[in-house]
């Protein structure tokens, strides 16, 4: 009658370790499966669409921002060093070959004016010569102007201008770069980047730096690395130029059967599903599955409408890029296929992983039942 008891008690703990093991529905996992995810197709009235990638898909969501400068930006000319603003003050000295000239007593050929300001309009007066225009001209500019008129009213005068004060020419840099302050616009600094040399550089990576010029009304922005490899965008700076150096907010987000779950900043202006995968250690080896690679993202109207062949959609659209790294050029379409700011990265477990769990959860929850079933015996007396 024992024997019977100790044999029925065994029996019901693993009828009960089945239907445990059974009724856990899903197991622990990392995320949803390959069926799971395209079972919420539209094609399986889900609202996403789940698009295989290849090369024509490759090239039709190969879309990154463009930066770079407008034309106003890289038509200006230099400005020079010492170019008189409104508001600055200047010193005159004439010279007259005569002893009694228009300007100077008898018997001094020199007139010394000092503190001549240029005013709102751009302005100064110089006595017999009239209203000159200062603002936007050199101080050779402006002596060869009052030069010219008073040489009509007085034989070979000289004429010698100076700026006693005003600063001249100056931009303000802010943000991630050596020295943040104003800076004037001097012969060794009026382009972008001499100016940014001076000011200390960039203090981020400069594969991630993005330089904004702001300039009035006009606001544009350039990457860092780019005014090296485009001279065209070394542009020439002008007065009250405001810039900004910043790093790239982009980013995206890797989930999954990765070697690392995160949020990543892009490392560069462009990267691609391989690189990605990189920055969080590639797949993982002991669960992913390599045919599950998938890429999430809202996708704008009209590049949905060219991936998909179609031509009314309207508005963003969940999209799922699928990539099969086990295909003969799965890795080339990874390598070719451009990640975009908040995209989702997501790697698939293998079907082996749940397998291995299940087999896992049946032989640790045995075991327990086991040390159960011995307890059992020990308490029954056998």
């Amino acid at each position: 009658m024992k024997i019977q008891s100790k044999r029925w008690a065994k029996s019901v703990a693993i009828v009960l370790v089945a239907s445990t093991v059974a009724s856990c529905g899903v197991l622990p996992r990392s995320g949803p499966n390959k069926s799971e995810i395209f079972a919420g197709s539209v094609q399986q009235s889900g609202d996403a669409f789940v698009v295989s990638v290849n090369d024509r898909v490759t090239r039709a969501t190969a879309v990154q921002p463009t930066l770079g400068f407008s034309d106003e930006f890289k038509n200006a000319g230099l400005v020079g060093s010492d170019t008189i603003r409104p508001g600055d003050t200047l010193g005159l000295t004439i010279w007259e070959n005569v002893d009694d000239g228009l300007l100077a007593g008898e018997g001094v050929n020199q007139t010394v004016l000092q503190e001549v300001q240029v005013d709102g309009a751009g302005f100064i007066f110089v006595p017999y010569a009239g209203r000159i225009r200062a603002a936007g001209n050199t101080p050779e500019a402006i002596r060869r102007v009052i030069t010219s008129k008073l040489d009509e009213q007085t034989p070979d005068p000289q004429v010698e201008v100076r700026r006693l004060a005003g600063d001249g020419a100056s931009v303000s840099l802010i943000g991630s770069v050596g020295g943040q302050g104003v800076y004037p616009i001097e012969r060794p600094t009026r382009t972008l980047s001499t100016m940014l040399a001076n000011a200390g550089g960039v203090t981020i990576q400069p594969e991630i730096a993005q330089v904004t010029v702001i300039r009035g009304n006009m606001r544009s922005k350039v990457w860092f690395q780019d005014l090296f490899n485009h001279p065209n965008f070394d542009i020439a700076l002008r007065d009250g130029d405001r810039i900004l150096v910043e790093e790239d907010t982009r980013a995206f987000t890797a989930l999954g059967a990765t070697g690392g779950q995160a949020r990543l900043p892009f490392p560069s202006p462009t990267i691609s599903a391989v690189e990605a995968l990189a920055q969080v250690g590639g797949l993982n080896t002991n669960t992913a599955d390599p045919t599950g690679v998938f890429v999430m993202r809202n996708e704008p109207a009209e590049i949905a409408n060219q991936v998909l062949g179609r031509t009314d959609l309207i508005g963003a659209q969940r999209v799922v890029y699928v990539l099969d790294l086990t295909q003969p050029n799965g890795l080339f379409m990874a390598r070719d296929f451009a990640i975009r700011d908040e995209d989702t990265l997501y790697v698939t477990e293998a079907p082996f992983t749940q397998w291995s769990k299940v087999i896992s959860a049946l032989t640790g929850t045995l075991g327990a039942v086991g040390s159960v079933s011995t307890a059992g015996d020990t308490l029954s007396g056998n």
